[in-house]
Formats: C-alpha cells, sequence, structure tokens
C-alpha cells in the first residue's frame, strides 16, 4: 500500500473558500481597550493549570461560535502538551467524560453555565461542583478565565477577525 502525504491546507487558497476580511481592526482603534483586555487576561490565567485554562478557552469559544479563538486556543492547548484526543472530544464532553478528570469536568461545566447563561444565572448545583473541587481563590481565578474569554469571543466575533494565521505563543 502507498501513502500519499498531503500537503498542509492553507485556508483561503486553492479549492478552499477565500478568507473573510475582518470588519474592523478594533485593536488598532481601541489600543488602551485592547492593553487592558491583555492584562486582564495575564491576572485571569494566574494560580490556574495551563491545559485547563485552555480548555476553558476552547469550550467558550466552541460555545461562542468565535473560530479566531478556537484556532488560538487549540494551537496553545497542544503547545502546552494537551493531547489532540481531548481537544477533539471537548465539543462532545458529556459524551466523552472519561477522557477528562472530575476537576476538568466541573470547570467545562462552570464555563458552559457562565457563558450560555440560558436561565438568566448559573445554576447552584453546577456551581457547587465547581466549588468542590476548586479553593476559593482558584475558583475565582477560573470564573474570571471565563469571563475574559467570552469578551474576547465576543470582540473576535463582532470584528470577525480572521482565524489560521496564529502560531502557539503569539500573543502570550
Amino acid at each position: 500500500m502507498t501513502t500519499t502525504r498531503e500537503t498542509p491546507r492553507t485556508p483561503g487558497t486553492g479549492p478552499y473558500a477565500p478568507e473573510h476580511t475582518p470588519r474592523l481592526a478594533w485593536a488598532e482603534h481601541a489600543p488602551e481597550v485592547y492593553r487592558a483586555m491583555v492584562r486582564l487576561d495575564t491576572a485571569a490565567r494566574r494560580g490556574l493549570d495551563p491545559k485547563l485554562y485552555e480548555l476553558v478557552k476552547i469550550r467558550a469559544s466552541q460555545l461562542n461560535h468565535c473560530a479566531f479563538c478556537l484556532d488560538m486556543h487549540t494551537k496553545d492547548a497542544l503547545a502546552a502538551g494537551e493531547s489532540v484526543e481531548r481537544v477533539v472530544q471537548l465539543a462532545a464532553w458529556e459524551e466523552s467524560r472519561h477522557f477528562y478528570t472530575e476537576k476538568e469536568l466541573a470547570a467545562i461545566e462552570l464555563t458552559e453555565a457562565v457563558t450560555v447563561l440560558t436561565d438568566g444565572f448559573v445554576p447552584d448545583e453546577v456551581y457547587a461542583r465547581a466549588a468542590a473541587h476548586f479553593a476559593e481563590a482558584e475558583l475565582a481565578q477560573l470564573i474570571s478565565a471565563i469571563a475574559v474569554i467570552n469578551s474576547w469571543n465576543r470582540f473576535a466575533v463582532t470584528t470577525r477577525m480572521v482565524p489560521g494565521h496564529y502560531t502557539p505563543g503569539q500573543h502570550g
């Protein structure tokens, strides 16, 4: 059997759909806000496991349909040593719970509750599961990280930031 190696795909080239263009380079037009977001992001990640932090960012970005942040955080997660399998399964975490620790599951569930807010609040049982796995200071950091990625997602989705060009570690 002969195996052929596929050439790497470059988004927007060849038979692929063209890349969209961003609506606005918001970081250039609101540099103080951008720098404040970077500082907030840096502060929110303190004390959190880097892999857990990336899983939270990926899950929120999946829910918010943020392709730019999905591109960035899946690459950062893989660069941090996360497995492809766990990143791929994250979209269906409820059916593939066995890929994650109870602590990670509590963080992922809290991420969904905070991101979606379907009922207008975070259910007590979801919060209690997270609180059972995280010390109060770490839980405060986790909630901060979830809030920050949701803000990043909203900037990226609204301004149509273009995915596919990020290199791991480029922004942090």
